[in-house]
């Protein structure tokens, strides 16, 4: 395996929980603990309805790493099961979701790197029905300008915790921060969210023949 390829693996397992979940989180759908609280409960079922209403998302992320680093880009949700996040350079990467397969592009490196969807949380997530009986709640805030739902679930995040910040009227996701296993914070915040527009398919596409064809080629010379 060349330097390039073990760069490429490396840079795409510490970043790929940030990606699903950045994926994950704009679809999430939050399962109810039996201890929660009636208006912990409400409040939960307002957000996950809201979620349920928007088929297809579009708009722009910036993201906070763990060491300050930030980094941006553009995202785009169709679902079931397709999504895409285009990150500005230099940081030169692609996530793609095609319904059946995830798929990170580092541009830079020329890398490609893949993992099933059925063994992500966009497995869930990005499916025409959810459901989830995890006791996956840890707490619900709410205040007069935020409400604020900790997530853990062990069986899709191992042992990190997903921190999701909404609005409290119209229950818009604003931010998330990732707690990694590590206890690394990474954060998202997205902004100017275009809701229930039509997204052209070749934003999902991934052209594996493509790809192969590439790979090939770089082998050869």
């Amino acid at each position: 395996m060349n330097d390039h390829a073990q760069t490429g693996q490396k840079y795409t397992a510490s970043k790929l929980l940030g990606w699903i979940a950045a994926a994950a989180f704009l679809w999430v759908f939050i399962p109810l603990a039996e201890a929660a609280e009636d208006n912990d409960a409400k409040t939960v079922e307002a957000i996950s309805n809201y979620f349920s209403s928007v088929p297809s998302l579009r708009g722009e992320f910036v993201q906070f790493g763990p060491r300050g680093e930030q980094t941006g880009g553009k995202f785009y949700i169709q679902r079931p099961g397709k999504i895409r996040f285009d990150y500005d350079k230099p940081a030169a990467i692609s996530v793609f979701a095609d319904g059946k397969t995830i798929a990170i592009n580092n541009k830079k490196l020329k890398t490609w790197d893949f993992v099933p969807l059925s063994k992500t949380p966009l497995k869930l997530l990005l499916a025409d029905k959810i459901d989830v009986s995890d006791r996956s709640i840890k707490s619900v805030v709410t205040e007069a300008d935020l409400t604020t739902v900790v997530l853990g679930n062990k069986s899709l995040f191992g042992s990190s915790k997903i921190t999701l910040m909404f609005d409290p009227k119209t229950f818009e996701l604003r931010q998330w921060t990732i707690t990694d296993n590590q206890g690394k914070d990474t954060s998202v915040m997205i902004f100017n969210v275009e809701k229930n527009i039509k997204l052209s398919s070749r934003l999902f596409k991934i052209d594996y023949f493509k790809i192969e064809a590439e790979k090939e080629s770089r082998f050869e010379n």
